[in-house]
């Protein structure tokens, strides 16, 4: 491929992520404004200034348009078993990461104090067809890491690697909840990053002492 056509073929991605992006943007928009059940397809192509067969050829589903901002962290567990250092164990590697990800406020670790932030997720655990989806991306994340701890300590055998990654994504999951709803109730952000860790530290703990092949 010539220098010309590589450079033409970066800039329809970077056109198209744009696009992308500002769909997603403009449908959170409306969304957070009236509620998610009540605004149209039709409505969010129109703000857009798309067509809808133009909408659905960058996102599937509605709920698409919302879940897209947590894509990025999609099989991240998995990532990060992957790409542990030598001598580390797969449960260290994911709490750290996840150490990491409370003391940066990322979103995803529901330590994150803006009022989007906060309003996006109250809108996705309020919502029943986002939460389903949300449900198959989880479903997903957990096939993923069963696959890399089967990997990581293969003579502990597939169904241990399932059990595994179901117990580490759900205690991921009901920790950035738990971080979400005291936020969501007042509690400042600073306060709260001590316990998020320290709580954060005692469910790998216990996940240490229940999962010792992975330890």
């Amino acid at each position: 491929m010539g220098e010309a056509t590589m450079g033409e073929a970066g800039l329809r991605a970077r056109r198209r992520r744009r696009t992308h992006d500002a769909l997603s943007a403009a449908a959170i928009s409306l969304f957070l404004e009236r509620g998610f059940d009540d605004v149209s397809v039709a409505e969010i192509a129109a703000a857009a200034e798309v067509s809808k067969p133009t909408l659905f050829a960058y996102f599937a589903t509605k709920e698409d348009l919302v879940l897209h901002r947590i894509l990025d962290h999609r099989g991240e567990a998995a990532r990060v078993v992957r790409a542990r250092a030598p001598g580390v164990a797969p449960l260290a590697a994911v709490a750290a990461h996840l150490l990491a990800g409370l003391d940066r406020r990322e979103p995803v670790t529901g330590l994150n104090d803006d009022p989007e932030v906060l309003a996006y997720h109250a809108m996705v655990f309020a919502t029943p067809s986002l939460l389903g989806r949300l449900a198959q991306h989880a479903g997903q994340d957990e096939q993923a890491l069963a696959d890399a701890l089967a990997e990581a300590a293969p003579q502990a055998g597939e169904l241990a690697a399932r059990l595994a990654a179901a117990q580490i994504i759900a205690v991921q999951r009901v920790l950035a909840r738990e971080n979400w709803a005291r936020l969501r109730a007042g509690e400042d952000v600073t306060t709260r990053h001590p316990a998020a860790v320290a709580a954060t530290r005692r469910a790998f703990d216990a996940l240490r002492r229940a999962l010792p092949d992975y330890s």
